[in-house]
């Protein structure tokens, strides 16, 4: 028996931008539209009324925008949410990523008929991504259910001496913003280590997740720069299309391997940081599809550093961290609410 298609229902407030995401995703065989929606209540009704697969998702419509219509999908009918966004720079792209926090898994940019060869370029990255995310069994979202939300028990975590900090290097995907958001928003301006972060993630959204971040977090948050020397109190996220590795207290940019699958790799900027920092280091893998950073998280573990991995109930997807915990790579499995209070009490801060 032949597989059953990919069930998809498009919302959007623009008919051109309906009529193009369905004809996009139609030409794949293995995918059906089953549906549109021209706002977020009429989503919220038909993700109840079709249960698909997975929903595309716009951010800026009438009635109900995208970010509350995530907030009550994943509350009560969670479903994998791709969230397809015009809104990659100025102000805007913010509600994109408010949108990854309420539950969706990723955002990317809304294909625009102009130029035929960036089009067929995301054109075909959509169908990826909604053959990849439709198989992610989501977890609910209670922050769509008032008076819901309840805080997790405080996990022991190790703590070292003041000053053996010397770097932190994370890695994060599918579900990657959020998590970046519950641990490094807790931690205190002057955190006395730089860290390093290479999170998976649609080209041109870098900016827009590094502003997102550094207006919510006391630390600096910003893109690394190639041959950049980098600080204590400060957050350096990885570009896209490059891997980012770490000399010292130097940051350079590396090209993907041939034939590399993750960019930028967690696995490549770990396994830098074991080789200068080792001890002195903490790793920690976040939530995401996949199994990269497992190996590098291995080998900072080898190495003597604190290793934490995200648990699974908290993990949007829990592929990364579980790929590191059956290696043997995590000297720690906690909440994604409890990483941020392992890294101060590691630095004693």
């Amino acid at each position: 028996m032949a597989d059953k298609p990919i069930r998809v229902l498009v919302v959007d407030d623009s008919i051109v931008a309906r009529e193009m995401l369905t004809q996009i995703l139609s030409s794949d065989p293995s995918i059906e539209v089953v549906g549109v929606a021209s706002n977020g209540q009429e989503a919220v009704d038909a993700v109840a009324r079709l249960r698909p697969d997975l929903v595309t998702m716009d951010i800026h419509m009438p009635k109900m925008d995208g970010i509350a219509a995530v907030e009550h999908i994943m509350a009560y009918t969670p479903t994998p949410i791709l969230v397809v966004s015009s809104s990659v720079h100025g102000e805007g792209v913010g509600r994109a990523f408010d949108a990854l926090s309420a539950g969706a898994l990723e955002v990317m940019k809304k294909p625009e008929p102009r130029d035929w060869a960036e089009l067929e370029r995301i054109a075909s990255e959509l169908i990826r991504k909604v053959k990849l995310l439709s198989r992610v069994k989501v977890i609910t979202h209670i922050r769509g259910r008032k008076g819901s939300a309840r805080g997790a028990e405080p996990v022991a975590v190790p703590s070292r001496e003041p000053g053996a900090v010397s770097m932190v290097a994370i890695g994060s995907s599918t579900g990657g913003p959020s998590a970046l958001l519950n641990v490094l928003a807790p931690l205190p301006a002057d955190y006395p280590a730089p860290i390093v972060i290479a999170q998976h993630i649609a080209d041109g959204f870098i900016p827009g997740l590094v502003s997102w971040l550094d207006a919510a977090c006391k630390l600096t948050v910003r893109a690394a720069g190639d041959g950049e020397a980098v600080r204590p109190g400060c957050a350096y996220l990885a570009p896209t299309g490059r891997n980012l590795v770490v000399e010292g207290l130097t940051v350079r940019y590396a090209a993907p391997g041939e034939r590399q699958l993750y960019i930028p790799s967690a696995d490549t900027l770990f396994e830098s940081v074991a080789k200068t920092h080792g001890a002195s280091a903490i790793g920690v893998l976040l939530t995401g599809m996949g199994d990269d950073g497992a190996r590098g998280l291995k080998s900072l573990r080898d190495a003597g550093a604190l290793t934490i991995a995200q648990d699974e109930t908290t993990s949007t997807v829990f592929g990364m961290p579980k790929a590191a915990i059956e290696l043997g790579a995590a000297r720690k499995v906690l909440p994604v609410q409890h990483i941020a209070d392992a890294l101060k009490a590691a630095a004693r801060c």
